[in-house]
This record gives structure tokens, sequence and C-alpha cells, in this order.
């Protein structure tokens, strides 16, 4: 297991890359430059000064989480082969700074959903937390509310410029339903393997978050069938996943262990995001401590498959709680992850020794 710590950069992110250098275990940043548009190419002189920097820290930059695919490619439109063609730049250039994993994802307009950023459990602790009760008249209404809550932070994957438009961005999804986006994913795949595979970069999509429509957008990465369409599309360890146990696992019909077996045992999960999660009713859940006993979720389990089947994947702590005082990134703040490495940690190391 390579564990790693998601970092959204010195200039966007109260935890110092000296903190996390202290967190026993963890020896991956897992990075982005969130502020080049989707579509369009990664200069390979910010990716060196970018990992040049977490390097200094005495940590690597081996997963990139995330490349954003552009709307363009998801929806099929005239300009996606630029757009293709600028993702393949990327592609390389990244393997140059030596980058082995993008996680990337392909859901239209909104990468994940919560209706509340700052959750209260009966601890005092505050969490993401998604009640399908809650889930506004529009997406406009939906979209105000998520940023309020973000407290000034840029949030991963709600990039304010291209949501500033999200009425029209509906307007152009309106004629992609789960079919079109298939076959537009099998596009964008089939365009970027050969690039994956020259320069022996893995391609690890993430599932969508939460595993069902939200505002009539389709969905198409949310359990093992989808996972083994996707697979499909081209048989290789370099079309692979990164499977997260929370955004799975908010669907209770998902098998998390099984599916990481099938997966991780055919080589193709190089990147895994472990996570609890609390199931509340029908269709609503919250994140919660990474425990197995404080979620729905058995951690130990979920470990223990990761461990029988590819023991040398990337791992990440995902969604932390706000505890200690701290209210920073809402669900990425640096005690809850910190205490969420100590916990996969310990599991991991019951696991495998002897």
């Amino acid at each position: 297991m390579r564990m790693g710590f998601r970092w959204f950069g010195a200039a966007d992110d109260p935890i110092p890359l000296a903190h996390i250098r202290q967190i026993p275990g963890v020896t991956q940043i897992v990075w982005a430059l969130f502020d080049i548009p989707a579509g369009e190419s990664w200069p390979t002189g910010r990716i060196a000064a970018q990992v040049a920097e977490i390097e200094a820290a005495g940590l690597r930059a081996e997963v990139v989480e995330s490349v954003n695919v552009s709307d363009a490619i998801k929806i099929g439109q005239p300009e996606r082969d630029r757009h293709i063609a600028n993702y393949i730049d990327t592609i390389g250039n990244l393997s140059r700074s030596g980058v082995k994993v993008i996680c990337y994802n392909f859901m239209p307009v909104f990468d994940w959903m919560r209706t509340d950023l700052r959750f209260r459990l009966v601890d005092g602790s505050a969490v993401l937390a998604y009640d399908s009760a809650l889930i506004a008249p529009s997406a406009e209404e939906m979209l105000a509310q998520v940023q309020r809550g973000a407290d000034g932070f840029l949030l991963p994957g709600w990039e304010p410029e291209r949501l500033a438009q999200v009425r029209s961005l509906f307007e152009a999804y309106a004629c992609v339903d789960e079919a079109k986006l298939a076959d537009n994913f099998r596009y964008f795949i089939q365009a970027v393997m050969p690039a994956c595979e020259e320069y022996d970069v893995r391609m690890a999509v993430h599932p969508d978050d939460p595993p069902w429509p939200i505002f009539g957008l389709p969905r198409i990465v949310r359990n093992a069938s989808d996972l083994r369409r996707i697979e499909a599309f081209h048989d290789s360890p370099y079309n692979a996943f990164t499977l997260c146990t929370g955004s799975l696992g908010e669907n209770p019909d998902n098998d998390v262990p099984a599916i990481i077996r099938e997966f991780a045992g055919r080589d193709k999960a190089p990147f895994i995001h472990a996570r609890n999660i609390k199931h509340t009713s029908p269709g609503s859940f919250h994140e919660a401590a990474h425990l197995s006993k404080e979620g729905s979720l058995d951690m130990c389990e979920i470990m223990l498959a990761v461990a029988q089947t590819s023991p040398e994947s990337y791992v990440r702590p995902d969604h932390g709680r706000d505890i200690w005082g701290e209210r920073g990134r809402p669900g990425y703040g640096l005690h809850d992850r910190a205490l969420g490495i100590a916990y996969l940690n310990g599991l991991w190391e019951a696991i495998t020794h002897g």
C-alpha cells in the first residue's frame, strides 16, 4: 500500500506539506493544477515546478487527481478532438515528471453532490452529508447552496467559471442520455489509451458520487456492471478505476469488498479512496469517521480485499470530519484525515503482519 494525502497546492491549501510529511506512513501527495481549464493542456514547466515542490518536502507526486475531462468530450461536441489531443499532451507531460496514475471522472455538470457541507454529528464534529429530501428544486439553487457552504474555498470539481454557466450546461446536456454518455466515454478511452500505454500512465476513473441521477443527468459509473462495461471499452491495465469505497458504498446494494476483489484482482484498481459513510435513510447518507463501527462500511474487510488483490495500490483517506476546532476546506481538513490514515495503517499492519 502506497499511502497518499490529497493536497490543493501552497496557494490554496492551509495545510503545509511539512505537516503532511509528519503523518506516519504517508509517502505520496495526490495533487493537480486546479487553475487550468478542462480541455487545455498542462504545461511541462508548471507540472515540473509542482512536482519539485512536493519532492523537496520528502514526498512523491505519482498520482494526479484530477485531470478533468471537458464537457465537450462528455457531450460529444465538435471541439472534443482538440480537447482530447490536449489531454494526450498532458498525459505525456505528466509522465515525464514521474506521474503513474491519473484519477478522473465522467460525471456531467456536477463532479459530486452534497446537501450539507457541515452536517453536525452527535460528537460535535462536522461532515459532508447528502439528504435526498433537501435537494434544491433547481440546479442553480443547488449550486448556490453548495457554494455558500464552502466558506470561500475552491471545491474540487466545482470550477466557478464553468458552473457560472450552469443553465447553458444543462441545455447542452439535454441531448445526452445514458447510452450517449457511454458512447462518448468509449470514444475518449479509445482515443487516449495508446498514449497511456506508450507513456506508462494509468487512467483510473472515479465512480459517480452519488451513484444515481441528479436533475435528470445520466450516471454511468455506479456499480460493478458499469465498471465491466467501461473495462470492455479497452481491456488493458491502463483503462482502470479509482475504487472509492464511499461513492460505491452510498448505494447499499454495492458489495464494496467484492468489487475491490473483482477489479483489483484483474489489476484494474491502481488507486483506492478509503472512506466510511453512514446510511441514514434510502438515498441519504453522511460521511463518518473511518472506523467501521462509525459508519455502514466494513473498513477491515475493505482493507483485507486490497491486501489480497492489489497490495501495491495507491491509497488515500477520503473525506474527513471537521474536528478539534478545525474548519478548512469541507472534507479536507488535516486532523481527521490523519486519524484515518493511522487507522488504515493499523488495519494494514494487522492484516499483513507475519
